[in-house]
Protein backbone atom coordinates (compact mmCIF):
# COMPACT_ATOMS: atom_id res chain seq x y z
CA UNK A 1 0.00 0.00 0.00
CA UNK A 2 2.37 2.84 -0.99
CA UNK A 3 -0.87 5.12 -1.10
CA UNK A 4 -0.07 5.70 2.44
CA UNK A 5 3.23 6.93 2.35
CA UNK A 6 2.46 8.92 -0.83
CA UNK A 7 0.19 10.90 0.65
CA UNK A 8 2.16 11.40 3.86
CA UNK A 9 4.78 13.35 1.28
CA UNK A 10 1.87 15.39 -0.44
CA UNK A 11 0.37 16.40 3.02
CA UNK A 12 4.22 17.04 4.27
CA UNK A 13 4.12 19.13 1.02
CA UNK A 14 1.23 21.51 1.50
CA UNK A 15 2.58 21.90 5.56
CA UNK A 16 5.38 23.34 4.35
CA UNK A 17 3.52 25.55 1.23
CA UNK A 18 1.25 27.04 4.18
CA UNK A 19 4.38 27.79 6.56
CA UNK A 20 5.78 29.42 3.54
CA UNK A 21 3.00 31.57 2.93
CA UNK A 22 2.65 32.33 7.06
CA UNK A 23 5.73 33.71 6.95
CA UNK A 24 5.17 35.99 3.87
CA UNK A 25 1.77 37.16 5.94
CA UNK A 26 3.70 38.10 8.84
CA UNK A 27 6.06 40.30 7.21
CA UNK A 28 3.05 42.35 5.32
CA UNK A 29 4.79 45.35 7.27
CA UNK A 30 8.33 44.43 6.67
CA UNK A 31 10.64 46.90 5.59
CA UNK A 32 11.91 45.87 1.81
CA UNK A 33 10.51 42.62 2.28
CA UNK A 34 9.85 40.17 -0.61
CA UNK A 35 7.42 37.07 -0.91
CA UNK A 36 8.54 33.65 -1.05
CA UNK A 37 7.20 31.06 -3.07
CA UNK A 38 7.39 26.79 -2.36
CA UNK A 39 8.19 25.01 -5.37
CA UNK A 40 8.04 21.26 -5.30
CA UNK A 41 9.08 18.45 -7.77
CA UNK A 42 7.71 14.73 -7.80
CA UNK A 43 10.05 12.08 -6.07
CA UNK A 44 11.53 9.33 -7.97
CA UNK A 45 9.29 6.58 -10.19
CA UNK A 46 9.10 2.83 -9.45
CA UNK A 47 9.65 0.87 -13.29
CA UNK A 48 7.39 -1.35 -13.17
CA UNK A 49 7.70 -1.88 -16.69
CA UNK A 50 9.68 0.22 -18.98
CA UNK A 51 9.02 2.20 -22.20
CA UNK A 52 10.10 0.82 -25.02
CA UNK A 53 10.56 -2.90 -23.40
CA UNK A 54 10.01 -5.99 -26.12
CA UNK A 55 6.30 -7.11 -25.24
CA UNK A 56 6.75 -10.42 -27.63
CA UNK A 57 8.19 -12.33 -29.64
CA UNK A 58 7.76 -10.37 -32.97
CA UNK A 59 9.59 -7.37 -31.27
CA UNK A 60 6.94 -5.00 -29.97
CA UNK A 61 7.50 -2.35 -27.85
CA UNK A 62 6.10 -0.91 -25.08
CA UNK A 63 4.77 2.29 -25.59
CA UNK A 64 4.20 4.35 -22.03
CA UNK A 65 5.01 0.97 -19.24
CA UNK A 66 3.95 1.30 -16.00
CA UNK A 67 5.65 4.19 -13.91
CA UNK A 68 4.51 4.42 -10.47
CA UNK A 69 5.39 7.65 -8.77
CA UNK A 70 6.21 7.86 -4.97
CA UNK A 71 5.06 11.56 -3.92
CA UNK A 72 6.28 14.68 -3.40
CA UNK A 73 9.38 16.78 -2.30
CA UNK A 74 10.75 20.40 -1.80
CA UNK A 75 12.42 21.41 -4.18
CA UNK A 76 13.21 25.23 -3.46
CA UNK A 77 11.87 28.07 -2.28
CA UNK A 78 12.26 31.20 -4.11
CA UNK A 79 12.09 34.80 -3.54
CA UNK A 80 9.89 37.39 -5.56
CA UNK A 81 12.47 39.97 -6.12
CA UNK A 82 9.45 42.99 -7.43
CA UNK A 83 10.25 45.95 -5.91
CA UNK A 84 7.43 47.26 -3.47
CA UNK A 85 5.75 50.61 -2.87
CA UNK A 86 7.83 53.32 -1.50
CA UNK A 87 5.90 55.35 1.54
CA UNK A 88 6.69 58.65 2.60
CA UNK A 89 8.35 59.24 6.11
CA UNK A 90 10.25 62.03 6.11
CA UNK A 91 12.50 60.62 7.51
CA UNK A 92 16.17 62.45 7.07
CA UNK A 93 17.56 58.76 7.16
CA UNK A 94 14.84 56.98 5.79
CA UNK A 95 16.36 56.00 2.08
CA UNK A 96 14.64 53.69 -0.35
CA UNK A 97 16.39 51.84 -3.36
CA UNK A 98 14.51 52.81 -6.59
CA UNK A 99 15.61 50.27 -8.25
CA UNK A 100 18.21 47.10 -8.16
CA UNK A 101 20.94 47.14 -6.01
CA UNK A 102 21.36 46.66 -2.04
CA UNK A 103 23.01 48.77 0.82
CA UNK A 104 26.64 47.08 2.08
CA UNK A 105 26.52 47.09 5.98
CA UNK A 106 29.35 45.53 8.27
CA UNK A 107 28.30 42.41 10.41
CA UNK A 108 30.18 42.32 13.98
CA UNK A 109 32.34 39.20 12.21
CA UNK A 110 33.85 41.95 9.56
CA UNK A 111 31.97 40.20 6.70
CA UNK A 112 29.32 41.89 4.47
CA UNK A 113 26.00 41.83 4.83
CA UNK A 114 23.53 43.64 2.35
CA UNK A 115 20.00 45.17 2.63
CA UNK A 116 16.82 46.46 1.28
CA UNK A 117 16.09 48.38 4.49
CA UNK A 118 16.82 51.97 4.38
CA UNK A 119 15.39 52.33 7.57
CA UNK A 120 18.76 53.67 8.74
CA UNK A 121 19.49 55.28 12.48
CA UNK A 122 22.08 57.65 13.66
CA UNK A 123 24.45 55.57 16.04
CA UNK A 124 26.10 57.22 19.42
CA UNK A 125 29.31 58.10 17.90
CA UNK A 126 27.62 59.97 14.75
CA UNK A 127 27.77 57.15 12.35
CA UNK A 128 25.40 55.62 9.87
CA UNK A 129 23.94 52.77 11.04
CA UNK A 130 21.27 49.84 10.32
CA UNK A 131 18.02 49.26 12.79
CA UNK A 132 20.46 46.61 14.17
CA UNK A 133 23.32 48.48 14.33
CA UNK A 134 25.23 47.85 11.51
CA UNK A 135 27.54 50.20 9.98
CA UNK A 136 26.90 50.80 6.80
CA UNK A 137 29.60 51.13 4.34
CA UNK A 138 31.36 52.62 3.12
CA UNK A 139 31.20 54.28 6.75
CA UNK A 140 29.63 57.57 6.70
CA UNK A 141 29.86 59.65 10.37
CA UNK A 142 27.66 62.64 10.90
CA UNK A 143 29.11 65.44 13.09
CA UNK A 144 27.72 66.50 16.50
CA UNK A 145 26.89 70.36 14.74
CA UNK A 146 25.06 69.00 11.76
CA UNK A 147 21.44 70.55 11.57
CA UNK A 148 19.69 68.73 8.60
CA UNK A 149 20.95 66.05 6.34
CA UNK A 150 20.52 65.83 3.05
CA UNK A 151 20.63 62.24 0.93
CA UNK A 152 20.77 62.84 -3.34
CA UNK A 153 19.60 59.93 -5.78
CA UNK A 154 23.49 59.44 -6.10
CA UNK A 155 23.64 58.64 -2.74
CA UNK A 156 26.05 61.64 -1.55
CA UNK A 157 25.46 62.51 1.93
CA UNK A 158 25.46 66.50 2.73
CA UNK A 159 25.47 67.49 5.76
CA UNK A 160 24.13 71.25 6.95
CA UNK A 161 25.52 73.69 9.81
CA UNK A 162 23.47 76.56 11.59
CA UNK A 163 26.79 78.88 11.07
CA UNK A 164 27.60 77.98 7.66
CA UNK A 165 26.37 78.40 4.20
CA UNK A 166 27.67 75.85 1.74
CA UNK A 167 26.93 71.93 3.14
CA UNK A 168 29.65 69.30 3.59
CA UNK A 169 30.05 66.12 1.92
CA UNK A 170 30.44 63.93 4.14
CA UNK A 171 30.62 61.02 1.54
CA UNK A 172 28.53 58.35 -0.71
CA UNK A 173 26.37 55.67 -0.55
CA UNK A 174 27.01 52.78 -2.76
CA UNK A 175 24.70 49.79 -3.78
CA UNK A 176 25.83 46.00 -4.42
CA UNK A 177 24.07 44.10 -7.12
CA UNK A 178 24.15 40.11 -7.85
CA UNK A 179 23.87 38.28 -11.19
CA UNK A 180 21.63 36.22 -9.14
CA UNK A 181 19.82 37.92 -6.73
CA UNK A 182 17.68 34.98 -5.79
CA UNK A 183 20.76 33.17 -4.67
CA UNK A 184 21.21 34.80 -1.59
CA UNK A 185 21.29 33.77 1.63
CA UNK A 186 18.44 35.48 4.35
CA UNK A 187 20.15 35.49 7.73
CA UNK A 188 16.93 37.36 9.48
CA UNK A 189 17.18 41.19 10.20
CA UNK A 190 16.51 42.27 6.39
CA UNK A 191 19.71 40.90 5.86
CA UNK A 192 21.53 38.98 3.19
CA UNK A 193 24.50 37.38 2.74
CA UNK A 194 26.70 36.02 -0.40
CA UNK A 195 26.90 32.98 -1.47
CA UNK A 196 28.49 31.14 -4.28
CA UNK A 197 24.79 30.85 -5.78
CA UNK A 198 24.72 34.52 -6.10
CA UNK A 199 27.79 35.20 -7.44
CA UNK A 200 30.17 38.03 -6.19
CA UNK A 201 28.84 41.53 -5.51
CA UNK A 202 29.29 44.49 -8.22
CA UNK A 203 29.38 47.59 -6.17
CA UNK A 204 28.72 50.73 -7.98
CA UNK A 205 26.86 54.23 -6.95
CA UNK A 206 23.68 54.60 -7.35
CA UNK A 207 22.22 55.27 -10.51
CA UNK A 208 25.49 53.88 -12.43
CA UNK A 209 26.39 50.42 -14.47
CA UNK A 210 22.23 49.19 -13.92
CA UNK A 211 21.63 49.92 -9.89
CA UNK A 212 18.88 51.63 -8.74
CA UNK A 213 19.05 55.67 -6.91
CA UNK A 214 19.11 56.85 -3.41
CA UNK A 215 15.23 58.46 -2.64
CA UNK A 216 15.71 60.49 0.63
CA UNK A 217 12.27 60.79 3.10
CA UNK A 218 10.99 56.69 1.81
CA UNK A 219 11.01 53.38 3.09
CA UNK A 220 10.04 50.63 0.17
CA UNK A 221 7.49 48.60 1.63
CA UNK A 222 6.77 45.21 2.08
CA UNK A 223 5.62 43.59 -2.10
CA UNK A 224 3.49 40.78 -0.04
CA UNK A 225 0.15 40.49 -1.73
CA UNK A 226 -2.52 40.10 0.73
CA UNK A 227 -5.21 38.34 -1.67
CA UNK A 228 -2.56 36.18 -3.62
CA UNK A 229 -1.35 34.73 -0.13
CA UNK A 230 -4.43 33.95 1.07
CA UNK A 231 -5.50 32.43 -1.75
CA UNK A 232 -2.58 30.30 -1.75
CA UNK A 233 -3.80 29.42 1.45
CA UNK A 234 -6.97 28.14 0.68
CA UNK A 235 -5.57 25.92 -1.90
CA UNK A 236 -2.82 24.42 0.05
CA UNK A 237 -5.27 23.85 3.07
CA UNK A 238 -7.25 21.65 0.13
CA UNK A 239 -4.61 20.01 -1.26
CA UNK A 240 -3.62 19.04 2.92
CA UNK A 241 -7.35 17.63 3.17
CA UNK A 242 -7.27 15.75 -0.22
CA UNK A 243 -4.15 13.71 1.00
CA UNK A 244 -5.64 13.42 4.27
CA UNK A 245 -8.68 11.88 2.88
CA UNK A 246 -6.43 9.46 0.71
CA UNK A 247 -4.99 8.03 3.73
CA UNK A 248 -8.15 7.59 5.25
CA UNK A 249 -9.48 5.42 1.99
CA UNK A 250 -5.99 3.71 2.23
CA UNK A 251 -6.23 2.31 6.12
CA UNK A 252 -9.96 1.49 5.24
CA UNK A 253 -8.80 -0.24 2.41
CA UNK A 254 -5.86 -1.91 4.78
CA UNK A 255 -8.63 -2.71 7.18
CA UNK A 256 -10.76 -4.59 4.85
CA UNK A 257 -7.94 -7.00 3.83
CA UNK A 258 -7.01 -7.83 7.67
CA UNK A 259 -11.34 -8.65 7.47
CA UNK A 260 -10.80 -11.24 4.98
CA UNK A 261 -11.58 -14.85 5.78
Amino acid sequence: MRALQIAATGMSAQQMRVEVISNNLANMSTTGYNPRRAEFADLHYQQLTRPGTISANDGTLVPTGVQMGLGVRPAAVTVNLSQGTLSATGGDLDIAIDGLGYLEVTMPSGASGYTRDGGLKRSPDGEIVTSGGYPVAPGITIPSDASTLAINAAGEVYAYFSDRIQPELLGQFTLANFSNEKGLEAIGSNLFLETSGSGPPQISAPGEDGVGTLRQGYLEESSVDPVREITELIKAQRGYELNAKVITAADQMLAATTQVR
